[in-house]
């Protein structure tokens, strides 16, 4: 409301305020349990009424006000959803770090549990044990408390101000979480004199939420079905492909596809397919016949991920019914829900997210659902696993590169575009990702190197294979209350 530029400052903000109540039911009890006639009669006896305050009323309700402080602080170190809607600019608290860490397995989060406990555990024992030995000797008195009082004060107000002031150009680009080669954007950096400043997140749902609601960027990375959404709801400015020299580096098969027909907005990112890895040591391969009714065989009950997403469960649905998964019909949505209900009674699937990968690399189940891209990675861990496409079609995806039209420097965001279809810089992301690139240069690089072999890289689309289209709000809300009852049951 007080257009008001996203990151430290509003986060900050946003978490005092959310925090207030907590703090607000551990002291209040403590205040009205407290004789009135107390502040009184320390004001009789000479003091005045701050002295009062901090001399007589707050001892007496000091336990509540750590009580406070305590749920406060656990609200706040915990709390995701709210920081990541109110933060900007590239500031991220450790539920952002964290959750954007959770894709693959990444031991910074272990090393970063570690710090936590010990840090908890060391307070703990400072807090018992301390007193105890101290025996009100070491008090602090009040030029103690005040620069106290006054380092706190910087530590919280000061990185509202600072950090982000800078001469340099800078870029915000806003990806999905793990989706980058980190080392790429350092190099931009350096390369063009400038500062990018990265976020991330986890679907296109929330993503579009950021922006819709007023967020800043200039390069967003959504997925084929948002960016015609985007496009239609004018969010979207052309790419000048004048400034961008690297374009005759692209598969001319992932260009003007339907979501931008004649590739006015989109730069190509990744692609693939959404299809079924399985364990072929477990596997029966003429179960792999049935396509993507082998989700539903009772033989492997208790043994299947399903992608907890209502676009691809759908998606499996409606393709193993025959169906387009871009179908507006609502009988043949209600059809899918049964499908999915009965899956849930014949094998009871288990639906997850990204920690899927983890699982499968480790072997706790022999199917999931999963990206091509994910399962390249994952069959490069795990050597007993194979991934493949029903004969029933399925969900061919494109992940592309867009400028906002709020880009406050379209030069640079075309450098940055620019630099990403560079066939040296599209391999190396490639690589890190696992994901199909659509640089022909790195395309056929990976095909014959780490990926060699691997089936998954290499997206075999077929006349029944479908890219998501833009769903009607409405038709989407029927959606979502059918996905809900899926899950409910």
């Amino acid at each position: 409301s007080f257009k008001m530029e996203k990151g430290y400052l509003t986060m900050l903000l946003a978490h005092i305020a959310f925090s207030t109540p907590y703090v607000i039911t551990s002291v209040y009890p403590k205040v009205r349990s407290l004789d009135p006639n107390i502040a009184n009669a320390a004001m009789d006896l000479g003091a005045t009424p701050f002295q009062a305050l901090y001399k007589v009323i707050i001892p007496m309700i000091k336990p509540g006000i750590f009580a406070g402080i305590l749920l406060a602080f656990t609200m706040s170190f915990d709390d995701f959803v709210i920081s990541y809607f109110v933060s900007g600019n590239g500031v991220m608290n450790i539920s952002i770090i964290v959750y954007n860490m959770t894709k693959r397995t990444n031991p910074t989060i272990n090393a970063l549990s570690t710090i936590v406990i010990v840090v908890i555990f060391i307070t703990l024992i400072i807090v018992n044990l301390v007193p105890k030995f101290s025996k009100n000797k070491f008090k602090l008195n009040k030029y103690a408390k005040l620069i106290l009082s006054a380092l706190l004060v910087i530590v919280l107000v000061i990185p509202a101000f600072v950090g982000f002031n800078t001469n340099k150009e800078t870029i915000k680009v806003f990806n999905a979480g793990e989706y980058i080669c980190k080392d790429l954007l350092e190099e931009f950096q350096d390369k063009y004199d400038c500062e990018v400043i990265y976020e991330t997140f986890d679907s296109n749902e929330s993503m579009y939420t950021k922006v819709a609601s007023g967020e800043m960027y200039d390069i967003i990375i959504p997925s084929d079905y948002m960016v015609e959404r985007l496009i239609k709801e004018e969010y979207l400015q052309k790419i000048d492909w004048s400034l961008v020299p690297n374009k005759v580096n692209i598969m001319p098969e992932v260009m003007n596809k339907d979501f931008d027909p004649e590739s006015q907005y989109t730069a190509p990112y990744f692609h693939g397919t959404v299809g079924i890895l399985y364990n072929k040591n477990v596997i029966d391969p003429e179960d792999l016949k049935a396509g993507w009714e082998i989700l539903r065989n009772p033989k492997y009950k208790n043994d299947i991920y399903m992608y907890d997403s209502e676009r691809d469960s759908f998606m499996i649905a409606l393709k193993a019914l025959g169906y387009s998964m871009n179908t507006t019909n609502e009988s043949e949505f209600k059809k899918a829900y049964n499908w999915l209900v009965e899956q849930r009674e014949l094998v009871s699937p288990i639906y997850a997210g990204d920690d899927v990968i983890d699982s499968m690399i480790s072997g706790n189940k022999s199917i999931a659902i999963v990206y091509s891209g994910d399962a390249s990675y994952i069959m490069s861990e795990n050597p007993d696993l194979e991934y493949f496409t029903p004969y029933q079609g399925t969900n061919l995806w494109y992940d592309s590169m867009v400028i906002t039209n709020d880009c406050l420097n379209t030069d640079l965001a075309h450098k940055f575009i620019n630099f990403m279809l560079d066939n040296n810089n599209a391999l190396r992301n490639s690589e890190e990702v696992g994901y199909t690139s659509g640089i022909k240069e790195a395309f056929d690089e990976m095909k014959s190197g780490e990926y060699a072999g691997i089936s998954a890289y290499v997206p075999t689309p077929t006349d029944k294979d479908e890219i998501f289209k833009y769903q009607d709000p409405e038709l989407k809300k029927f959606c979502a209350d059918l996905w809900v009852k899926v899950k409910a049951e």
